[in-house]
Formats: C-alpha cells, sequence, structure tokens
C-alpha cells in the first residue's frame, strides 16, 4: 500500500531530492521511469536516493531504469540500496522490473555481479541497453489510450474511454470514480498545458491507473480548498479541479515526462480498504 511507503499523496518528483532526478518515458505500450543517481556516495545521497525510489514506486511505472553512470562510489556502497529497491520493485503487483546502468569498469558493476543478482537485477552499460532489454520484460496488461485535443470535448472523450474501460474489464463500481478523476486531469491539462493530450488508462489488479500527458513541463500544485466539492452538480460542470482527485483517488501525482509531464491517478475500489 502507498501509505506504508512514508509519503502522501500528491507525489510531485519535482521534489527530487539533491543529486537524484527522475522522468517518465510513456508510449502506447509502457511506460518507463529513468532515475538518475549523480555525485558522491554517502549518507546523504543514500537519503536522497531511497525517498525518490519511494516517490517512483508509488507511480508504478512499467518498468524502472536507475542510470548510476555519474554516480561516485569507489567502494561500492551504494548496492544494497538498489537491492533493496528491487525487491520493493518485485513485491508490487504486476511487478516492476528494474535494470540499473553501471559502466563495466567500475567496482560497483563487478560488485553487482559478485552478488548473483543479474537475473533479477540486470546491470547494463548503457541507458539505451537497458531500455531495449527491458522492453521483452515488461508485463503485459490492459491498457486503452487516446490521444486528444485540448479542446472542451476532450474530457468528455476521456471520460468515454475510462467507461470503455471498466464495462469491457468487468470494474463497474470503478466506473463513477474513475470518470470523475479523469475528468478533472483532462479538463487541467486543457486549462493550463494546451497542447495535444496523451490519455492512457490501464488495469492495475482490481483497479485502474490513469495517466495524462501534457506539453506543459510545469508539474501541478494542490492549493488549499476554500470550498468542499458539490457531488450534486453534474459531472460536465466545472470547479472541483485536483481538489476532488485527491480526495477521490487512492493515490495521485505528477512526473517529468520527456516533452512536458504526466499526471497520474489510481482508483481502487472502497471495498478492498484503501482511503
Amino acid at each position: 500500500m502507498v501509505s506504508d511507503m512514508g509519503v502522501s499523496p500528491p507525489y510531485l518528483s519535482d521534489d527530487t531530492e539533491q543529486g537524484v532526478t527522475v522522468r517518465l518515458d510513456a508510449g502506447a505500450d509502457a511506460a518507463v521511469s529513468l532515475l538518475t543517481v549523480r555525485g558522491s556516495w554517502d549518507d546523504q545521497l543514500r537519503l536522497n536516493a531511497s525517498a525518490t525510489l519511494r516517490r517512483c514506486f508509488t507511480e508504478h511505472p512499467d518498468a524502472l531504469i536507475v542510470d548510476l553512470t555519474g554516480l561516485l562510489d569507489p567502494n561500492s556502497e551504494s548496492a544494497p540500496t538498489w537491492v533493496t529497491a528491487q525487491h520493493a520493485a518485485a513485491a508490487l503487483i504486476p511487478p516492476v522490473p528494474v535494470a540499473l546502468c553501471v559502466p563495466p569498469d567500475l567496482p560497483l558493476a563487478d560488485r553487482m555481479q559478485g552478488l548473483g543478482v543479474g537475473r533479477f537485477l540486470p546491470v547494463y552499460a548503457k541507458v539505451r541497453q537497458a531500455r531495449v532489454a527491458l522492453a521483452g520484460r515488461i508485463p503485459g496488461s490492459e491498457r486503452l489510450t487516446a490521444t486528444l485535443a485540448p479542446d472542451t470535448d476532450a474530457p468528455s472523450a476521456a471520460r468515454n474511454l475510462v467507461s470503455d474501460a471498466c464495462l469491457s474489464w468487468g470494474l463497474a463500481s470503478l466506473l463513477h470514480p474513475s470518470r470523475l478523476v479523469m475528468s478533472e486531469l483532462v479538463t487541467n491539462a486543457v486549462e493550463h498545458a494546451g497542447t495535444e493530450i496523451h490519455v492512457v488508462v490501464t488495469r492495475r489488479g482490481s483497479g485502474l491507473h490513469l495517466a495524462v500527458a501534457d506539453g506543459d513541463p510545469a508539474l501541478p500544485r494542490l492549493l488549499p480548498s476554500t470550498t468542499r466539492p458539490r457531488p450534486d452538480l453534474p459531472l460536465d460542470e466545472r470547479g472541483r479541479g485536483l481538489r476532488t482527485v485527491d480526495q477521490t483517488a487512492a493515490s495521485w501525482g505528477a512526473v517529468p515526462a520527456e516533452n512536458g509531464k504526466i499526471v497520474w491517478a489510481t482508483v481502487r475500489s472502497p471495498l478492498i480498504g484503501l482511503r
């Protein structure tokens, strides 16, 4: 559960710690997070990396690449952190494949090989090699996608995509909350980004993962609420915003992407005890 990770939504990855950055590359078939660690390995960088990994796992990407080519770790002291990250990723449902990028001439590459974890935590020399290798390890998932123009029809089209997903996958209990969350995410993208919008609905067990990508790199901020949402208002009426997302989704957040950002949310049935 997300609450066990010691952080609370929204999970905004521009809050990444010094020396650590994360970016999500999302396509129609998969979303791969790239976490980059730079600098001299010490207690502070270890804490920063661990905190960023926790935030990264809340987004539940399809795969994670950890780029350590800029890490100074002559004694390979960071090795336990990456093994722990792999264990955490394997415990997610579905599991998240993890790969490390470490130049072969560095001591850390030898240390990881000596630990005998290559089958579960492979090490590659370059990020490009890791991407190619992970493509074959990403588990297949049920997902629907759509590309929308930033106009007044976009929220309705996105809601219809959610409806199709819920009805096709037997998740009728998630229909209304998922439509509500998706409507707010897309409306926010229309109003604040004004770029082409890419929408992805993915099944996560008994829940849904909703992702909305746009071309604006600025991440959203949840402002203090001055008025409570009006549940009696029609869904098409605007005014509830990200506060509604925060109150409805099991978790949500945002992460930089190659050409902007991705705002995501996970919606689950209240019967399974989340929020």
